[in-house]
């Protein structure tokens, strides 16, 4: 609304302050300027996708909710990249059995 007739809407949800697609060379170079402010490590946009399923994975997300957040097609896909996360939660889920057991 403040660029009045200078806004271009294409109906995105991220834009450049007039309306327009961002330019992905533009996002990169921020995302690195604010990987290396904040001290990470380098990575890319897929290895932050990734680590964003792993994370949903660890944290026992259902696989479905994080099929939809992930943008995947089918839960398959999103079970078979993120099973390594598995056998940590498969300790987590047993040590929450014994406990309830009294074990």
């Amino acid at each position: 609304m403040a660029h009045g007739s200078l806004w271009e809407d294409h109906v995105l949800i991220f834009t450049t302050e007039f309306g327009r697609p961002l330019d992905a060379r533009n996002v990169t170079r921020q995302l690195h300027r604010l990987r290396e402010q904040s001290g990470l490590p380098w990575l890319t946009f897929h290895g932050l996708r990734h680590g964003f399923g792993s994370l949903l994975a660890a944290q026992g997300v259902h696989p479905r909710v994080a099929m939809e957040l992930l943008g995947h097609s089918q839960l398959s896909l999103t079970v078979d990249v993120y099973s390594h996360v598995a056998p940590e939660l498969a300790r987590e889920a047993a040590a929450r059995i014994g406990e309830i057991l009294g074990g």
